[in-house]
């Protein structure tokens, strides 16, 4: 792996770039910059979740049609991925972090004047290519932020910004929605923005291109056994995720009989969980990236399949809920460190690859979970998303090579 790495690294002409290689030593400063910019980033992916109902109101369409809003932020964000990371090969890192900060906030501002669904969909549209953006870049630039054995460490910060964003998110939608309108919710969004930009122009150092990837470096990095274990795993861990995630509450109403309060209480449990997950992944990361990452599916199986055998238990069901997003938190972090250790000489491409494959599973997920819920129920998605992170987890675990990485 080693040797195959180093020699495909040469045959490019384009060499690894240095760890924490601004500074000399950490720059955590620049690390939470793009903390706080994801935590923007994912509020906003988010904040169409718990606004449906007045956007669809306002603008005289169905719930169902808002809804595309989420849609195309995920399509656009697969395919911004690779395609930021190949167009923008030649321009100094930071200036695509601060145009890609730019993009989000301006991306709220024109949600909240949109007059119609289409001007929802342009600016959903400009979200998502910052958000596939962002997290492409997000791995190679903590590479470059801080020392080699820090990397996992400020990865679980940036992942704070998600963990945060996913557990803020639903809550500050429903409480400014109410207060002073959705297009007040989004207008707050990108004042989010705005002080993430502003941090990220004080603190993100030059960082000028050292890598020149194509269309064929994506092609260099599936022919790698790693990545191409690593992209399984998420497709299955993440489909499963999602599927089940998605009808959380239908499961929560049918089998616990949980009221509105209850299922709340619930999700918070979920979104606390995740926290603490994504802490825990980093810190496992930095020993072995495969393990935490193997550990995070079979966690995520162990609760979803315990909440399908044994959810009707309020206590069961809320304390199952908190393994889950316990499981889901560590889960991101370890791989995409496990991603970045297998490919640190194109860990901008191989972070593309990873958010495009962590789309595709979005979607996926989806289809898989509308076709069970309609046939078999809200516990038939619970039952995929057991079965699908526990082949997920052991397919990481069977099939990766122990401590398997290229040079950093």
């Amino acid at each position: 792996m080693s040797d195959t790495s180093s020699a495909e690294a040469t045959s490019t002409g384009w060499s690894m770039p240095a760890a924490g290689e601004a500074h000399g030593k950490a720059a955590w400063n620049a690390v939470i910059s793009l903390s706080l910019g994801v935590f923007g980033l994912v509020t906003a992916e988010f904040l169409p979740a718990s606004l449906l109902t007045p956007i669809a109101h306002d603008l005289k369409i169905s719930a169902g049609t808002a809804g595309q809003a989420v849609t195309m932020t995920a399509v656009f964000a697969a395919v911004a991925g690779p395609a930021l990371v190949i167009g923008t090969a030649r321009i100094d890192r930071r200036m695509v972090v601060w145009s890609l900060s730019l993009l989000l906030v301006l991306s709220d501002l024109l949600a909240a004047v949109a007059s119609n669904l289409w001007v929802l969909l342009a600016a959903r549209v400009g979200l998502g290519i910052a958000l596939g953006g962002i997290w492409s870049l997000a791995a190679a630039l903590c590479l470059r932020l801080v020392p080699a054995a820090l990397m996992p460490r400020a990865m679980s910060i940036v992942f704070t910004g998600m963990t945060a964003a996913s557990v803020c998110a639903p809550a500050l939608g429903v409480f400014i929605g109410g207060l002073w309108g959705w297009r007040a919710t989004f207008l707050v969004a990108s004042g989010i923005g705005m002080l993430a930009l502003l941090f990220q122009v004080i603190t993100l150092p030059r960082m000028p291109p050292v890598d020149a990837p194509g269309l064929g470096t994506f092609a260099l990095l599936l022919r790698r056994p790693s990545i191409r274990i690593g992209l399984i795993t998420v497709i299955l861990v993440m489909s499963g995720h999602f599927a089940g995630f998605t009808y959380v509450r239908p499961f929560m109403e049918q089998v616990p009989r949980l009221d509105v309060r209850m299922i709340s209480l619930v999700l918070l449990a979920l979104g606390v969980g995740g926290f603490f997950g994504n802490l825990a992944g980093g810190m496992v990361s930095g020993r072995s990236a495969r393990l935490a990452s193997g550990l995070a599916g079979l966690i995520l199986a162990a609760a979803t399949l315990t909440l399908l055998v044994y959810g009707a238990s309020t206590t069961v069901a809320v304390v199952a809920t908190a393994a889950w997003g316990f499981g889901f938190g560590a889960f991101p972090i370890s791989i995409q460190t496990w991603t970045t250790q297998a490919a640190p000489d194109h860990a901008e491409s191989a972070g593309a690859l990873l958010v495009s494959t962590f789309q595709v599973a979005i979607a996926v997920g989806a289809v898989a979970g509308g076709l069970l819920v309609d046939d078999l129920g809200a516990p038939g998605v619970i039952g995929y998303c057991g079965l699908a992170t526990l082949v997920g987890g052991l397919t990481m675990l069977a099939l990766a090579r122990p401590g398997s990485r290229a040079p950093v």
